[in-house]
């Protein structure tokens, strides 16, 4: 007996409201400003969003060549305030290369 496969959908090109869901905001901190020498942005996105989809995103909304996508989860600390146990949440940040030629400036709205 053959087993029956879930076939998925091709993946489509996101829309422009999926691509501004995707790319959340980006991470303007020491670290991430030295990613910029090597032509590098660094952007907050949501737990589910894959590599696939944040490079398309990238692209369409900043009209950039995309390298590579590299992702990392962080996850969130534990909090005490007045003897108050709570939990900041996890997030998960992109760091996107461009190619040769490209750039962002993150300073500036799309």
């Amino acid at each position: 007996m053959s087993r029956a496969r879930a076939i998925k959908p091709a993946a489509s090109a996101p829309t422009r409201n999926r691509m501004l869901e995707v790319i959340r905001s980006p991470v303007i901190t020491e670290k991430s400003t030295r990613g910029s020498e090597h032509n590098q942005v660094t952007f907050r996105v949501p737990l589910d969003a894959t590599k696939p989809e944040i490079k398309a995103s990238v692209e369409g909304l900043f009209n950039v060549k995309v390298k590579t996508v590299n992702t990392l989860r962080v996850k969130g600390k534990e909090k005490r305030v007045r003897g108050i146990v709570g939990r900041r949440s996890d997030v998960k940040k992109a760091m996107v290369t461009l190619d040769e030629g490209h750039s962002i400036d993150v300073t500036t709205g799309i």
